[in-house]
């Protein structure tokens, strides 16, 4: 299947990860979460994955319900994610954390496409928060993603495009949007 290009305004800026960041992890991306109007965070531990949901001002995380705590010892890498932007925030080779924002709306004409991703799980075990426990095969891979248990595990990304000196196009970078079964519904 062909997606469609289509084009929204966007911007992307570096970030300045504060200082308040290593001593206050989940603080840090709380404020973030509010000031950007972000709804899901999805994290990458070296001690597995961690899911979370912005509800009432508050990250509800998956490490409630199994598996690791966020801490920044083990972070990888952290995405919080919503339907106008997204803050990304890795740590480098050398230790270093960076971060970038990407605000939709904002900014230069942009050309885009959205894909649908399917993401693992075959059963469900058990629930707590809003949070359902996945598995996936017989290796045990869980995760836990804050989604209805009769849903499909869905994750809208979104593809921005941009053209080298020879006019062929390609992926500059790509974000998360959305979270849930509806994702052609909720997103347009």
């Amino acid at each position: 299947m062909v997606p469609e290009i289509s084009k929204l305004k966007c911007e992307i800026n570096p970030k300045i990860i504060t200082s308040d960041f290593e001593a206050n992890v989940l603080g840090w991306l709380e404020k973030q979460a509010k000031d950007y109007e972000l709804k899901w965070l999805l994290v990458h531990a070296d001690d597995g994955v961690i899911w979370g949901e912005l509800r009432n001002d508050k990250l509800h995380l998956s490490s409630d319900l199994f598996g690791p705590k966020l801490r920044t010892k083990t972070l990888q890498m952290a995405r919080l994610f919503g339907f106008n932007g997204e803050l990304f925030v890795w740590k480098t080779d050398n230790c270093i954390w960076q971060a970038r924002l990407i605000k939709d709306l904002e900014g230069d004409d942009n050309e885009y496409f959205d894909e649908t991703m399917l993401l693992w799980g075959t059963k469900y075990k058990k629930s707590k928060d809003g949070f359902y426990l996945w598995e996936h095969g017989s290796e045990g891979l869980r995760h836990a993603p804050p989604v209805s248990k009769k849903e499909d595990l869905k994750l809208k990304v979104r593809r921005y495009i941009d053209y080298d000196e020879d006019g062929q196009a390609y992926v500059n970078f790509s974000r998360l949007v959305f979270l849930g079964a509806n994702v052609r519904e909720e997103v347009a």
